[in-house]
């Protein structure tokens, strides 16, 4: 599932493949007036939270994987991984080919206008700049919020690049019910384990939130409803929570470690 990791190791790769070269091929699939940018020079890719901002000449190609969405990097030639019916961003250039499969959102902006798609976000829990005032902003920001800490932890203005993996996995370890409203606790130890967490996974190709790069250990909540909880045994419970009844997310915790909060 795409979270700030993946986007952080995603933009390393594209970067590495297409900076400083000059495209040869230019295809945005999703769109019919798409710009012709070929002949134009890469100059490099950032991310931002769990947005992908590709700068190419003077505009920007922007991509959000959602939850289905995966960029590859190939050689000139070489075969695809994936069905072709599924690209929807094709770039090339004299050595690479670099393929968005399935990528939901995808646009080309000026990029003196990059804000306009990332200016809503939340101080980026990734971001190499990351200091005291971009934490205290984001203390701030769930003090502010009066919903359940699971739906605060995915609300992108809060702090950018956690998803749902880490935000039930960041409960736990915080030893927060998922439920609590975001207002009444003390993230501040929380915000310290989930960058730490999150920084220590964009080294890896398999995320885990134990530490454990096993199969089957790499979480303590997350899809393990009914399961017994790591720590003390008791079975994991499951509900499912969202800002909106069309964005309910699932939502797993442990009623013992995590115990709910008595007004």
């Amino acid at each position: 599932m795409p979270e700030g990791d993946t986007v952080f190791r995603t933009a390393k790769m594209l970067d590495h493949a297409l900076a400083g070269q000059i495209l040869t091929r230019f295809e945005l699939r999703t769109h019919r007036q798409a710009p012709d940018m070929v002949g134009e020079q890469v100059i490099g890719c950032i991310p931002v939270g769990k947005h992908l901002l590709l700068r190419i000449g003077h505009r920007t190609l922007h991509s959000h994987l959602k939850m289905e969405g995966v960029w590859h990097v190939y050689r000139r030639g070489q075969s695809w991984r994936k069905p072709a019916h599924k690209a929807r961003v094709v770039l090339e250039t004299e050595e690479k080919q670099a393929v968005g499969f399935e990528i939901a959102q995808v646009s080309v902006i000026p990029t003196t206008s990059e804000s306009e798609v990332v200016g809503h976000l939340g101080p980026d829990i990734l971001s190499p700049q990351w200091n005291k005032a971009m934490e205290t902003l984001v203390l701030g920001n769930f003090t502010a919020d009066s919903r359940p800490l699971h739906v605060a932890l995915l609300d992108q203005r809060n702090v950018a690049g956690f998803g749902n993996e880490y935000a039930n996995e960041l409960c736990f370890l915080g030893g927060f019910d998922p439920r609590s409203a975001a207002n009444t606790l003390d993230l501040k130890r929380l915000i310290t384990i989930g960058r730490r967490a999150i920084v220590a996974n964009c080294a890896r190709w398999e995320r885990t939130l134990t530490g454990d790069t096993r199969p089957g250990r790499r979480h303590y909540v997350y899809g393990r409803a009914r399961k017994p909880c790591r720590r003390c045994g008791t079975p994991i419970a499951f509900t499912r929570l969202g800002a909106k009844a069309t964005e309910l997310r699932d939502v797993y915790w442990c009623p013992t470690c995590q115990p709910a909060i008595v007004q």
